[in-house]
């Protein structure tokens, strides 16, 4: 990675105007911010992943989610009980790999929930906004036909770390 805070700019523009050819040539300075670019996030506190995918990938400021679904972290078993039980353990799955990075569900931007039964949405919704208290997330809700482990619904979620808690630096560039 490179570390500083500015990097130089020279931008060629050529440009016709009026049947000319005008050549513009831009020198200056800028800051620019390159973070790592992909770190894989892992917790003992939610399930593991049952597949050749990672829990969560960081990059940035943004934190990707892989689709949770209602498995118990310590017995990789789908948890018993109704659609309600289900939802709880996906919201708790999904806050544990939160928490991993240090963030809640006020830095959740977008979700995308995953259900086998559209007849399940309200419980489901009831249960989300109780994880979900003020200002929502944008959110996206699918009718699909089967989960993994027939689990009856899956959640994920992109969320974004504060300004403060960002792992990005700032770039140098040092040529001149």
């Amino acid at each position: 990675m490179l570390w500083g805070s500015f990097a130089s700019l020279r931008i060629i523009l050529a440009i016709f105007l009026g049947g000319r050819l005008i050549v513009l040539i831009v020198h200056g300075k800028f800051a620019a911010t390159i973070g790592g670019m992909k770190k894989i996030i892992s917790t003992s506190e939610a399930p593991g992943a049952i597949g050749p995918y990672s829990q969560a990938v960081r990059s940035g400021r943004f934190l990707f989610c892989s689709g949770q679904i209602p498995l118990d972290p310590k017995s990789g078993q789908i948890v018993p009980g109704d659609i309600a039980a289900q939802t709880r353990r996906v919201l708790d799955n999904v806050a544990a790999v939160l928490k991993a990075e240090g963030l809640t569900f006020d830095h959740v931007v977008k979700t995308t929930i995953f259900l086998t039964n559209l007849g399940d949405f309200q419980t489901v919704n009831e249960i989300y906004g109780s994880y979900f208290k003020q200002d929502p997330p944008a959110r996206s809700t699918i009718q699909v036909a089967a989960l993994p482990k027939a689990a009856n619904v899956e959640i994920e979620v992109i969320a974004i770390a504060d300004e403060g808690g960002s792992t990005a630096r700032v770039a140098y560039d040092t040529s001149g």
